[in-house]
């Protein structure tokens, strides 16, 4: 049952201990959201978001849990970070210092890490010098100035608190896939997210009741909502198993092999990454360019809003790429063969070795093409489907993904962890199994 499932969570200490301690450091996340930067006007820039609904600044603000509207101490949330991280893996490619680091193990890993962090800290601080300049010149739509003490006293300290608030959610980050359970950066996002939901949701219901928005219109989202959930999780769990077989073999006076078995290839190998990243990086340079009063720059940021042709272009362009480009980080098709090869496993049909890691990318490069078709798809449909309708919140594809996708991985964690402990997961009679 389910319910003796959720049961079987607290009857495993170690288990347990992980969850709370998530829990605890998400709860002080989202305090760290509500804590605002010095020198600023939070009522002149409430009054300003208000009327960025639904551009490039309501998408970070989504990403931020709601901390660029409040221009919190989290403001720049982990985007600095998830930035820094594609440039790094990007780089590993082209620098051959930076590959033999990732081929160290643990040890090359961390270095990759510290550089990371280093990489967080840089553009955090290219971030907060541009948000601190282009908030010296923006006033609220009643023409109150957001910043009350302007000058390099404000730009300093804006910078500072903003670069170490960042930091903090990196190690808050870390400290989570380290200690507790899921992926820490994920999950912040994930937490963000969710935390606003019921605000939207009693937005909406206002909208109803002023007649802003009619009852068809919140019904039709609502069933939109539910068929796209259904959908993720149906093409999450989707698998492409190439069979594989392996031969008898005798190692001393016992016998080995001999069975039949598959290799699972997932359809959205890459996850919520391919999102998560794009967002990135059209965030980065659309978030300095919409506090900046250049004409051109404006133009780039007006470009830049959710619903744009040329925004979704550029968004599907980079799903696609990052699609492919984690995919082929995270599995090495060369690998995959030479261990079966090592262990006595063959593809029917197929010679083992170079043949083997051929057919396998071959494979692979297919099955990527349509899971990066289909995060497209929930990433962008829904999205414009979402501003014909002039709903008052940014709760499109993206965001439903990232919810869906972090929970159905947080739960497959669960649940390796109490099966391992001969416990019952509790998915396993809901009829939705985790990810292995």
């Amino acid at each position: 049952m389910v319910g003796s499932g959720f049961g079987n969570i607290f009857k495993i200490p170690e288990l347990k201990k992980r969850i709370l301690y998530t829990l605890a450091l998400l709860f002080v996340y989202r305090i760290g959201v509500h804590v605002p930067t010095p020198g600023i006007d939070t009522d002149a820039l409430a009054s300003f978001f208000a009327k960025m609904e639904g551009t490039i600044f309501g998408v970070f603000n989504m990403f931020s849990g709601g901390a660029l509207e409040r221009l919190s101490v989290f403001a720049l949330g982990i985007m600095p970070y998830i930035s820094a991280s594609i440039i790094l893996q990007l780089l590993t490619v082209v620098i051959p210092h930076l590959e033999q680091l990732k081929n160290e193990g643990e040890q090359g890993r961390k270095k990759i890490t510290q550089y990371t962090r280093y990489g967080t800290v840089v553009l955090s601080i290219i971030q907060g010098i541009g948000i601190s300049i282009g908030l010296e010149s923006m006033t609220s739509p009643g023409g109150a100035p957001i910043v009350m003490f302007p000058g390099w006293g404000f730009r300093i300290l804006t910078v500072l608190t903003l670069t170490a608030g960042t930091a903090f959610i990196m190690w808050l980050g870390e400290q989570i896939t380290e200690r507790g359970i899921g992926n820490g950066i994920s999950l912040i996002i994930f937490a963000g997210i969710v935390a606003r939901m019921p605000a939207a949701i009693m937005n909406t219901f206002r909208l109803m009741s002023t007649g802003e928005m009619n009852i068809f219109a919140i019904v039709i989202l609502i069933v939109l909502m539910i068929l796209v959930v259904g959908f993720i999780i149906f093409v999450e769990q989707g698998q492409r198993r190439i069979p594989v077989q392996y031969a008898k073999r005798v190692v001393g006076r016992r016998m080995y092999g001999g069975q039949n078995t598959h290799l699972p290839l997932k359809i959205n190998t890459s996850g919520v990454i391919p999102p998560i990243f794009a967002s990135s990086i059209i965030m980065f340079p659309a978030t300095i360019a919409s506090f900046i009063t250049i004409p051109w720059m404006k133009a780039i940021a007006d470009a830049m809003r959710p619903g744009n042709l040329f925004y979704e272009l550029l968004y599907v362009g980079f799903i696609f790429f990052f699609c492919y480009f984690y995919t082929a980080v995270t599995f090495n098709p060369v690998d995959v063969a030479d261990n079966m090869k090592k262990n006595g496993g063959y593809i029917p049909g197929i010679r083992p070795g170079k043949r083997t890691a051929d057919y396998i990318d071959r494979v692979l490069t297919r099955i990527t093409l349509g899971g990066a078709i289909y995060v497209s798809a929930v990433c962008v449909l829904p999205s414009i489907l979402i501003t014909r309708f002039n709903v008052p919140f940014y709760f499109g594809g993206t965001a439903l993904l990232i919810v869906v996708g972090v929970a159905i991985d947080t739960v497959a964690q669960m649940e390796s962890h109490m099966l391992t402990r001969h416990y019952e997961g509790f998915l396993k009679k809901g009829g939705i199994r985790g990810r292995r």
